[in-house]
């Protein structure tokens, strides 16, 4: 295999070497690493019998792919680890525009010279690294950008006509020859501007400004889109559609595993905050909340909810855990079921709300996709409280609710240390055995977090009473605050 030792196209027509398509080059690649057993993504989680299987086959077909889907589905991710599929080491005529091939010449340059020196035509190397080119597509993209146009201040220096080749300055797709080049945002790409890419799709060539050359590109085109953008800014125009050899749906995570596996994947954290122990419970919960959002009256479905809220949910819990350790001048511990309500803000920006989640504000919808989240989490793990209500069968809270209206109430205070934290969940009868008997191999911290999941849950389904305090969280008697709230009502 040819090397970045070898300086002149002499030295390599000796090593044997043979020009190869960059489609010829993935599928050669990709086949390599089939037979390896070897992934062709790293930190691409839930796609393995879906998304990735159609790539597989679209490589091995040469075709060029577009990614459907909607925002944070690993469309990007997927195109720009592409190049892990290509050689190592591509040689190239130094100093040519169009990157030429020492045997496979296209642009005039890159001829000229090799008839002039022949076999001591210098020759360098491109990493495969450096072999990837993207481009956002952007109302100011222009046809001189990506194709190509005339260049009349080098015509002006040469003292050349506006006829000639040579005053002709190559557009960003010329310039990637023998390339992977990604258009992100198809959509937003003008008409006009994806009608100029009919020819590089279907014949491989482009035309400039009227010059009457045919320049034939190697290219891997690979398209993103979000289905969205064909109402909403814009569309891919039939024709372009027709000539991408394949249109790859992507989909948000099909499990929760899959999601966690994600999120641990992207979040950053620095030494100190990867000392906090975040319990299976809070890992679980932050990606409910994602799927609560997803299938949210409130939330534009079309938009979609991306892996980027539980990334910044889960940033937030950690945080809001550590300013806890750093106020109280604890060592760090573990984070808690009431850090997860501080990753509000974080959740905000991650849902496009329609008209009725507008009227009730960001935060508004934030705090309730929690609370849905700790509901049907919980139901996955105890009793569903409802079904027990409507069979009429003793409820297995009873020892939990009738502790609660004998003491009345329970306060989670956010300056707590662990070992009041644990005292106070400790003294509510029932709450210990409840967990031991539908969760027995949950231990230590985890079953502590637990335990305040369970009050937090059974709030949520009416059991009991929470309210927020400046100070933390107060859990009563459902029925003892109703008639607080109501005496409340008639003094005023």
């Amino acid at each position: 295999m040819a090397t970045p030792n070898i300086k002149t196209l002499g030295e390599l027509k000796k090593t044997g070497y043979k020009f190869l398509s960059i489609k010829d080059e993935l599928r050669e690649n990709l086949i390599s690493k089939l037979k390896a057993k070897k992934p062709i993504f790293e930190g691409v989680f839930g796609y393995e019998n879906t998304v990735i299987p159609e790539v597989e086959r679209a490589i091995l077909s040469r075709h060029n792919i577009l990614f459907l889907g909607l925002r944070g589905q690993a469309k990007t991710k997927m195109a720009r680890q592409l190049v892990n599929l290509l050689d190592e080491y591509i040689p190239v005529v130094e100093g040519s525009p169009l990157n030429d091939d020492p045997l496979q010449p296209i642009s005039n340059f890159a001829k000229n010279i090799i008839a002039e020196k022949g076999d001591a035509t210098p020759i360098n190397w491109i990493h495969r690294n450096d072999r990837f080119s993207e481009k956002l597509a952007t109302p100011d993209v222009s046809v001189a950008d990506l194709i190509g146009d005339l260049d009349p201040i080098k015509a002006a220096n040469l003292k050349l006509s506006f006829a000639d080749e040579q005053v002709i300055h190559y557009g960003l797709i010329p310039r990637s020859n023998r390339f992977i080049f990604v258009i992100n945002e198809l959509p937003d790409l003008q008409a006009r501007l994806q009608v100029a890419l009919f020819n590089i799709l279907q014949e491989g060539d482009v035309q400039i400004r009227g010059f009457n050359i045919r320049i034939p590109l190697d290219l891997q085109f690979v398209f993103t889109a979000n289905p969205e953008d064909y109402t909403n800014r814009g569309s891919i125009v039939t024709p372009l559609k027709d000539r991408i050899g394949s249109q790859i749906l992507t989909h948000y995570p099909k499990s929760i595993e899959h999601s966690k596996q994600i999120t641990q994947d992207q979040i950053k954290f620095n030494k100190q905050q990867k000392e906090i122990i975040v319990p299976e419970i809070l890992k679980n919960l932050v990606e409910q909340i994602a799927i609560e959002a997803r299938n949210s009256e409130f939330v534009d479905s079309k938009s979609g909810v991306s892996a980027r809220l539980t990334i910044s949910a889960y940033e937030s819990l950690v945080s809001a855990a550590e300013l806890r350790f750093l106020q109280n001048n604890q060592e760090y511990t573990f984070a808690r079921i009431s850090d997860l309500f501080s990753a509000v803000p974080a959740i905000n920006g991650k849902i496009e709300l329609v008209y009725e989640g507008e009227q009730e504000g960001p935060a508004v919808i934030a705090q309730n996709l929690i609370s849905i989240a700790i509901r049907n989490m919980f139901v996955q793990l105890f009793p569903d409280p409802g079904k027990l209500k409507r069979k009429k069968e003793s409820s297995e809270y009873s020892i939990i609710t009738n502790w609660f209206s004998k003491n009345q109430k329970l306060d989670l205070l956010n300056q707590a240390n662990d070992k009041l934290y644990s005292a106070t969940l400790t003294a509510v009868d029932g709450l210990e055995e409840l967990i031991s008997k539908y969760q027995p191999t949950v231990k230590g911290t985890d079953k502590i977090v637990l335990m305040e999941f369970v009050l937090h849950a059974l709030a949520e389904h009416s059991l009991i009473s929470k309210n927020a305090m400046l100070e933390g969280i107060s859990f009563k008697d459902l029925l003892g605050s109703l008639l607080n709230m109501d005496m409340n009502k008639d003094a005023d």
